[in-house]
């Protein structure tokens, strides 16, 4: 493993014999000198943990917010979106695996150089409204996030996050949550056998962390990455509406087409009918807003008034063709619709 470019990580604690317990997410390495821990971007060196991978963007692309899928914040907007490698799970159905398993698959660690300061210079020249921390797991980068945040509000800008939720609840409660606008998380399935055979990791922290999100002021939407045959039952799928609905029914669900990727090929692409049968019995469970993704000009795209039914943002894919909102209320009946949309 690469040790130049190594930069001071947080959230840890020294142990006996030059080992370190990160607590970073809730894998909580015990890590020997000169390991790294699960997720191949922190390393132990003589007793102290680093981040392998601070500054050194895998990606960064802007893209239309939609593409996260944030459809109730700022919807219209550009979103500079950065990445570095590595993950904190192991999914067998990664589809950016390419990076985010990158330090696993190589036992390296990839990226150009840059700094905090010209990643918010490249997010206001690009004219983009936020900052997103994406296509991996921004957890994994944290202290990248964190520095490169505090310096994207003193310019204006928002950050949002998209992630798989396995982040320690008492790390989003510090500064963290404080710095973040929005956050896409995976809810992948709601059972305990999916995370652990196909994730390596465990449910009940990624319901902990959406809930601490909420709490702290956090604007939230979901995913669910609908796999034939895993987490598509009638059953499964209203055990995350109502989830979803017993914190609050006008969370977004968007449910997202499946493609063969990386260690997982047991299951065809996810059809489009399976996918509107989720976002129906998203519907019957009371959600307010269920969306259908990976899939252009599928129905499920568009927001509705939950009380006139009318099209308040029409899409087609990541673009809008309509948007019928008075501020963040419904042009056709004046009723309120929940997200930000300044």
């Amino acid at each position: 493993m690469e040790k130049d470019c190594m930069h001071p990580a947080s959230y840890w604690e020294a142990r006996a014999d030059d080992k370190v317990l990160c607590r970073l997410c809730p894998q909580g390495c015990h890590i020997a000198d000169g390991s790294p821990g699960l997720c191949g971007v922190r390393l132990n060196q003589a007793g102290e943990l680093f981040s392998l991978n601070y500054g050194r963007l895998a990606a960064a692309a802007v893209d239309p917010i939609e593409k996260k899928p944030l459809f109730h914040f700022l919807p219209g907007t550009l979103a500079y979106s950065v990445a570095a490698v590595g993950c904190n799970l192991r999914c067998q159905f990664c589809q950016n695996f390419e990076i985010s398993q990158y330090p696993r698959l190589t036992g390296r660690i990839a990226g150009d150089s840059c700094p905090p300061e010209e990643t918010v210079r490249q997010a206001v020249s690009s004219g983009s409204r936020t900052i997103a921390y994406t296509y991996t797991e921004p957890t994994v980068f944290m202290e990248y996030v964190l520095d490169t945040a505090r310096l994207a509000r003193a310019q204006g800008l928002r950050n949002i996050l998209v992630s798989n939720g396995f982040t320690a609840v008492e790390v989003i409660r510090t500064e963290f949550s404080q710095l973040i606008d929005a956050a896409n998380v995976d809810l992948k399935a709601f059972s305990e056998r999916f995370y652990r055979e196909l994730c390596g990791a465990r449910l009940k922290p990624v319901l902990d962390a959406i809930e601490a999100y909420l709490a702290a002021g956090v604007w939230i939407e979901l995913t669910t990455l609908l796999i034939p045959g895993e987490n598509d039952s009638d059953e499964e799928l209203r055990q995350i509406a109502r989830f979803i609905k017993g914190l609050d029914a006008r969370i977004p669900w968007h449910v997202s087409r499946y493609y063969p990727r990386y260690n997982y090929h047991k299951a065809e692409p996810t059809t489009a009918a399976a996918l509107e049968r989720a976002r129906n019995i998203g519907l019957a469970e009371g959600l307010e807003f269920v969306y259908i993704g990976n899939v252009v000009g599928q129905i499920g795209e568009n927001t509705i008034c939950p009380a006139c039914g009318r099209d308040v943002i029409a899409r087609k894919g990541f673009s809008i063709v309509a948007m019928n909102m008075h501020g963040s209320h419904c042009a056709h009946c004046g009723h309120p619709v929940a997200g930000c949309f300044e």
